[in-house]
């Protein structure tokens, strides 16, 4: 099995490499490299003899997965077929972190900040401010502790708090927390130079999260993230604040609304705040609740930013972690049926977001309220 580093890569002419992305279709949307053609690992192995059809043999193939591990026994299966065949050592991360290392960061800072507040003002700062007031997530002396993973959503959200502040309409402070789980050295690099480049000064703390559910094999995305959630309010509380923010956004919510029928049997939501069942005076906000997916991503795309997807143990390919334990295929496949009932009805987003807004508690059989399960008979003989 041959592997090729990203520096080998670029000297390589065009004309005589075919790069093919291996990741499935939930890592695909975070981006990738120029000129990849996206086959999943899981196409050759459903339709190995459709797949290698796509391959030129006059080409060395070159594959790339999320680190450069997947990527390494399919590059051997292919070279045993006949084809020059290469693993990309480090995989889209290694590609990352060099698209990373040739930027300017106080450019990058500044174009990504000039679009918030100009090209994009409409569709992230509005929904954003609005969020933060008809919700009222900050208020006159918070400190609140800008939880950021890493990801598209909470670096854009980093950048937006930091927007909101220069407005100084209300006295609050901030401080922007990473927990590293467990992260390998090129991921939490990829977090730091992030962080550099558009300027938000992270404070990065260390725990053993992904070591301590290595060996959980039921639920063990939901064991996680509530072990995050609680070692993010733990370090929060001791560095001064008093509420938490998170990165979920419109898209997470109607999702999980439909997830919690679909698959849970259960009506909820996820709320814009929250307050802290373990850590007493805390508070869980959610700034985001009003800003769509897309326009995050077309932000991101607009000034070129990469950011980490995900770098757990048990996958390459999970978009977040969600309390409720649903795996990132279950969030992309409800995306999907979203995006396919969008085609008949465009309000159909808005019209999940509404629902539980407008719930009528005189049409519904049961329900729970601070725990305690209430049916409509209760008051069904009542004059």
């Amino acid at each position: 099995m041959k592997e090729i580093t990203i520096e080998e890569l670029k000297k390589r002419a065009e004309e005589s490499i075919q790069l093919i992305d291996i990741r499935d279709e939930g890592s695909i949307i975070y981006g990738m490299m120029p000129g990849a053609v996206p086959i999943s690992i899981a196409q050759f192995e459903v339709d190995l003899e459709g797949c290698l059809e796509q391959l030129n043999k006059e080409k060395s193939i070159v594959l790339y997965c999320q680190r450069g591990e997947k990527s390494r026994d399919l590059a051997e299966r292919l070279e045993e077929l006949g084809y020059d065949s290469y693993s990309l050592i480090g995989g889209f991360n290694a590609f990352l972190m060099d698209t990373i290392e040739q930027e300017d960061p106080e450019e990058c800072k500044k174009r990504a900040e000039q679009s918030i507040r100009k090209k994009f003002h409409k569709q992230l700062f509005t929904p954003f401010a609005r969020a933060c007031k008809k919700y009222e997530l900050i208020q006159e002396g918070d400190h609140i502790a800008v939880c950021i993973s890493g990801g598209k959503d909470s670096m854009l959200m980093a950048k937006l708090f930091q927007e909101i502040q220069r407005h100084r309409k209300v006295q609050f402070d901030l401080t922007f927390l990473v927990m590293d789980p467990g992260y390998n050295e090129a991921n939490r690099k990829l977090i730091e130079s992030n962080a550099a480049k558009l300027g938000i000064p992270v404070t990065i703390f260390e725990s053993m999260i992904f070591d301590a559910v290595d060996n959980i094999t039921k639920n063990p995305c939901y064991l996680c993230a509530r072990m995050r959630r609680g070692y993010l309010y733990s370090r929060a509380k001791a560095l001064g604040c008093n509420k938490i923010a998170l990165g979920h956004h419109y898209d997470d919510v109607i999702e999980t609304i439909l997830m919690g029928m679909l698959h849970g049997g259960q009506i909820q939501t996820m709320m814009p705040k929250l307050h802290s069942t373990n850590f007493e005076g805390m508070e869980l906000i959610r700034p985001l609740y009003l800003v769509r997916e897309e326009d995050i991503c077309n932000w991101r795309d607009y000034n070129n930013l990469h950011f980490l997807q995900c770098a757990c143990h048990f996958t390459e390919t999970c978009s977040t972690c969600h309390e409720d334990g649903t795996t990132s295929s279950k969030r992309l496949e409800t995306k999907k049926l979203i995006a396919k009932l969008k085609e008949t009805s465009p309000y159909i987003e808005g019209n999940i977001f509404k629902s539980v807004q407008n719930v009528n508690l005189d049409t519904v059989i049961e329900y729970k309220q601070k725990g305690v399960r209430h049916n409509f008979l209760e008051t069904y003989y009542e004059k």
